[in-house]
């Protein structure tokens, strides 16, 4: 079973969110229950990147990379980035992975590699 990320999709105007926002930002609908979900594309190219240092120690990491990549169907998101030598435009696909876990919880997120 592949694991999601969802973006919401307004039933009024088609407008696409991620995350999930109370109120269209195009037709300015309001209804909670208005909105179907729509599973995310997982390939897209890097936009920008960094690189964290000293993180808290319930990441088990000394440092850690993150990326904004820009999804096949023109969406934005932010994940970690398993990529060696990240390059702005390159070429990146996504796997639902965990991202944190602490004693009794997972944190479920985008992960970026090489595509």
């Amino acid at each position: 079973m592949a694991l999601e990320i969802y973006a919401y999709q307004c039933k009024k105007c088609g407008q696409l969110h991620y995350p999930f926002r109370m109120v269209c930002k195009k037709c300015g609908n309001l209804e909670p229950f208005e909105f179907n979900t729509v599973a995310l594309p997982k390939n897209g190219k890097l936009l920008t990147f960094t690189t964290v240092h000293n993180l808290p120690p319930d990441f088990n990491v000394a440092k850690l990379s993150l990326g904004i990549v820009e999804l096949e169907n023109g969406m934005r998101i932010t994940g970690q980035l398993k990529v060696p030598s990240p390059k702005i435009g390159m070429a990146v696909s996504g796997k639902v992975e965990i991202v944190r876990e602490a004693e009794y919880s997972k944190n479920f997120g985008m992960v970026f590699y090489p595509a």
